[in-house]
């Protein structure tokens, strides 16, 4: 054991992780620079013996490779029955590949993952939220246990990309990611047009509310429609198209400078994404030879990157909660003020889905990220000088790409935009005191009051959306809650229902919730709202009638019920009882903190404080 771990137990709480023995970065050996830094304390002398037969078993060729290559962890987000994953099993051994040509030992192993899509309005997506701390786990466990000296990610679905960088986060140790990929556009073939998985949502809305007709050919019948669309939207391999939650985080990550330029915008079937591979087995030896650690790049300057990145491009409201998560694991001070700040001040530019026109692969065409970041560093927007991957700054990585074309529309320029602040505001107000998220773009309008119509639950306004009961005919802010973090348990996706309201053009609808929409929700959408129902937050107490106000231009989202009534209802209502008492969703309500916090603050902190108060093993007992 290291000799500063039995220490910590003597010192004051704070957050911290193990420390584990190693070499000192700079030992030489044989005039070279040693880079088994961690893995030599199981392969030096003969003081694990056993550790050693094991390697040699695992696939160790020989003494000297034993005694000398760093050992790389190659984590694959991997599981075959979900496009955004089923291939980064063959990018993990393309990656292997390349490392063998390094004197490298490369070790594969996947994590587990949750498929959003597929998910989406079942109880299966209770679970996918969690799936963010399960892969951070994984990563880290395997890392710190096997003595791992560097790391490479391959995910590809939403919860995927933050789990991976808070593994970084945790461990330290050099590290990129390599993003899967945006899947290739779908076609209709009976609409005659590009669709996407967005658009089998939507279409069911239009199904339920008859309104799904081709207008050029109309003895098309609905069913056939339907049916053509959920045939055709998803092409192949790769994450869902827009700039929807994980071509975000992709993006996001790639500004903060932990995956190679370009990473977040290559298809998932384009040969570039194949040749990439590759590339980051020759950074990851750069990382390692120069000591860049993933706690180098995170840093507040780099995400402040990755925030005017999001409000340019229009990236989905769980960039909120994976970006405070991410930081708070590097121990970044990054709030959701500062989300409001960076909002205020970066025009929304992106023409793109879910409320734009084009996808990623068309972003990719016209020079990418890389492209969209050369823009914004000339206006300085984003700062190019930060850290990254490949030893070089932001900037530094950016110049050989193309500036955009003049002519294209995916990117507006500057002086034209959709929007000319960003689309993420932060509301508070009497109905979320702790705050709440809102995707506003513009083309909604700023402002929106209507009568709440309450749903404790989302499959509640599903069957109201199926049974075609949510009237056009006056203005309503539908309050969906109890599912939020702790209260769904596992702050579900609300996409079935919002992209059903767009389908079914019900423009007289708003939507607030507890819980959270999917990147490729759109429309007045308000979520994360904090305090939560299930704790006993202001929208458990909302009522059928009760006129709401959302105003993007002042922040604000309130009903118009007075302080004291609000005590009042709040004084006779009763915390319902806990949907799941057993398991991993059980384990995961009793230690996640609110989505104000990213839903990092308990998982970090309250282990240490039942620990402190000698109450851990009784409340871990009863959640199995």
């Amino acid at each position: 054991m290291d000799p500063s771990n039995p220490q910590k137990q003597r010192e004051p709480e704070e957050p911290r992780y193990l420390d584990f023995a190693h070499l000192p970065y700079g030992t030489v050996r044989d005039g070279k620079p040693v880079l088994n830094l961690f893995s030599s304390t199981l392969t030096k002398g003969h003081d694990f013996p056993g550790a050693q037969a094991m390697l040699y078993a695992a696939g160790v060729p020989d003494e000297r490779t034993l005694k000398n290559a760093p050992h790389v962890g190659i984590a694959s987000v991997w599981w075959e029955g979900n496009p955004c994953n089923t291939h980064l099993n063959d990018l993990g051994k393309a990656v292997k590949d390349g490392l063998s040509k390094h004197d490298v030992l490369a070790w594969q192993y996947s994590t587990p993952g949750v498929s959003d899509g597929i998910t989406m309005g079942t109880d299966g997506m209770r679970f996918s939220l969690q799936s963010r701390e399960l892969i951070a786990d994984n990563i880290e466990t395997v890392t710190c246990a096997q003595y791992h000296d560097a790391n490479i990610t391959i995910p590809g679905c939403d919860k995927n990309m933050p789990g991976c960088v808070m593994a970084m986060a945790r461990h330290n140790r050099p590290s990129l990611m390599i993003y899967g990929g945006t899947i290739m556009p779908g076609y209709s073939n009976l609409l005659k047009k590009p669709i996407n998985v967005t658009s089998c949502f939507e279409a069911q809305g239009a199904y339920n509310y008859d309104t799904l007709k081709n207008p050029d050919e109309p003895t098309q019948t609905k069913e056939d429609i339907l049916k053509d669309i959920e045939r055709h939207a998803c092409p192949g391999a790769g994450a869902c198209g827009g700039m929807f939650t994980a071509n975000t985080m992709a993006m996001a990550i790639e500004t903060l400078g932990l995956s190679l330029p370009n990473s977040s915008s290559t298809p998932a079937t384009s040969p570039a994404k194949m040749r990439e591979c590759h590339k980051a087995a020759d950074a990851i030896m750069v990382c390692m030879e120069k000591n860049i650690r993933p706690r180098d790049m995170l840093t507040k300057r780099s995400f402040e990157n990755a925030l005017v990145m999001m409000m340019a491009l229009g990236g989905s409201t769980n960039g909120v909660l994976h970006l405070l998560a991410m930081a708070g694991t590097a121990g970044v001070d990054l709030t959701l003020d500062d989300f409001q700040r960076v909002s205020d001040k970066v025009p929304f530019i992106a023409d793109l889905a879910p409320s734009g026109k084009y996808l990623m692969a068309d972003l990719y065409e016209i020079g990418g990220i890389p492209s969209v970041q050369k823009l914004l560093v000339a206006a300085g927007l984003l700062d190019g000088s930060t850290p990254t991957v490949t030893g070089k700054t932001l900037a530094e990585n950016i110049a050989s790409f193309p500036s955009l074309a003049q002519g294209q529309e995916i990117i507006r320029s500057l002086d034209n935009p959709i929007k000319p602040t960003g689309h993420i505001e932060i509301l508070r107000g009497n109905l979320a005191p702790g705050g709440a998220v809102a995707k506003i773009t513009g083309k909604e309008g700023l402002r929106f009051t209507g009568k709440a119509r309450v749903f404790d639950k989302e499959h509640a306004l599903d069957a109201a959306l199926n049974s075609g009961s949510i009237p056009r005919t006056e203005n309503l802010v539908l309050i969906v809650r109890y599912e939020g973090p702790k209260g769904g348990p596992g702050m579900p996706e609300q996409l079935k229902a919002s992209a059903a309201l767009m389908g079914a053009k019900l423009t007289n609808v708003a939507l607030v919730t507890d819980g959270r929409y999917s990147g490729a929700s759109h429309g007045f959408i308000v979520g994360h709202v904090v305090p939560e129902a299930a704790v006993g937050g202001p929208i458990a107490v909302v009522r059928d009638g009760d006129s709401v106000t959302i105003d993007a231009e002042k922040n604000t989202i309130t009903m118009d019920v007075s302080d004291e009534e609000v005590a009042e209802r709040l004084r006779s209502w009763k915390r319902p009882m806990a949907m799941a008492t057993r398991g991993t969703l059980a384990k995961y309500a009793h230690l996640v903190g609110d989505a104000s916090h990213g839903m990092f603050g308990a998982l970090a902190f309250s282990c240490a404080e039942s620990l402190a108060n000698g109450s851990a093993a009784g409340a871990m007992t009863d959640l199995f």
